[in-house]
């Protein structure tokens, strides 16, 4: 079995020192540390790493910056390293924006007993980022471009085009993992303002990542994006994240359909679950009114509740592989023969949009 070759980048000589014991210590990686961002930079061409864990807090170069420059001059995996809070959440989902593969969150306390926390969930990430697909990186100026096209292809749908008449009220699930952040700006965005049936996402994100990430979605769209921390009133034309931290679900009331966080259910492996949620949207709708999409990430969450989807009459489209960070969860769909479409990331919303139009 070959080795995983991995640059650790933190300017804390104790947290490279615990790092590097903790790869070494599962036996099947090669490790080689930086202090900055600049040294990480001349470690690349000669190293060949396949996977950088690169801290987002550094002087001389901070994460973002030498995350730019890794992703034009040596395009590689890389997970970003960052803090539980409201900024580090901010600065984590931007290093997503500019092509980083997954994040690790350092809890609070010392640095050792952190580490022990964070132990599995690393190595894991690691494993799974060195057999991560790299898209290419646009500049600042390119997805502002990028925007700006977006939202004049869905003004002027909503000039020529109408949902379709007497189209019952239904719902769009999405699940997704591992990459999902950057695959939902090619997603979300081309959906117009006029889109008649609500969206609920089942993302994998820490508690504190959901909320920024919901607003940072908000900006970039046509319709309204929040993190359901509470019963929502689900409405046409809104989309709605999962806390993290928790499970969303949805039910009815009296007055229509809700969203509901609730706690982790422990019989799911991951959280927000997209199974918990896909199968919630199969108790109260038909499924011929249910649109499940499946998203990068890895492991198979959802992939049975959205294949019923398929087999009692819904539409489901799962992410092709050319365009998945991880091939993992789609992958589960197409392999349960789950999916009714299966389209890279920049085509999703196109299959969507034929069913409701």
């Amino acid at each position: 079995m070959s080795k995983i070759k991995v640059l650790i980048v933190d300017d804390s000589a104790l947290m490279r020192k615990h790092l590097t014991q903790l790869f070494e210590s599962e036996g099947d990686f090669i490790i080689r540390a930086a202090r900055t961002g600049l040294e990480a930079l001349h470690e690349l061409p000669g190293f060949e790493p396949d996977v950088v864990t690169l801290d987002i807090n550094m002087p001389e170069m901070d994460g973002l910056t030498a995350l730019s420059r890794i992703m034009v001059e040596h395009p590689c995996p890389v997970i970003m390293v960052s803090s539980l809070t409201e900024k580090g959440a901010l600065a984590t989902l931007e290093a997503l924006s500019l092509g980083a593969v997954d994040y690790i969150c350092k809890p609070g306390g010392t640095i050792s007993l952190s580490i022990d926390v964070i132990h599995a969930d690393l190595i894991a990430k690691v494993r799974g980022a060195a057999k991560a697909k790299i898209r290419k990186t646009r500049g600042l100026a390119d997805r502002i471009r990028q925007q700006n096209r977006l939202t004049s292809e869905s003004t002027a749908k909503k000039v020529e085009t109408r949902p379709k008449q007497n189209l019952p009220t239904g719902v769009v699930v999405i699940g997704v993992s591992t990459g999902g952040p950057r695959t939902l700006e090619e997603i979300l965005p081309r959906l117009p303002a006029d889109f008649p049936w609500p969206v609920v996402i089942a993302q994998h994100m820490p508690a504190n990542f959901t909320g920024p990430f919901a607003n940072r979605m908000g900006t970039l769209c046509n319709i309204p994006v929040q993190e359901v921390k509470k019963p929502t009133l689900i409405e046409p034309g809104n989309v709605y994240i999962g806390r993290g931290g928790a499970d969303i679900i949805l039910g009815r009331r009296p007055n229509g359909m809700i969203a509901l966080s609730q706690p982790e259910n422990s019989a799911y492996l991951w959280h927000p679950s997209v199974e918990l949620l896909a199968r919630s949207a199969l108790e109260h709708y038909p499924a011929e009114q249910i649109i499940g999409v499946m998203l990068t990430g890895m492991g198979y969450d959802g992939a049975d509740a959205m294949t019923e989807i398929r087999q009692r009459g819904g539409r489901t489209v799962a992410e092709s592989e050319e365009t998945a960070v991880v091939f993992g969860m789609p992958a589960e769909l197409i392999n349960r023969n789950g999916a009714t479409v299966i389209a890279p990331c920049d085509q999703i919303a196109k299959h969507v949009l034929r069913w409701l139009y």
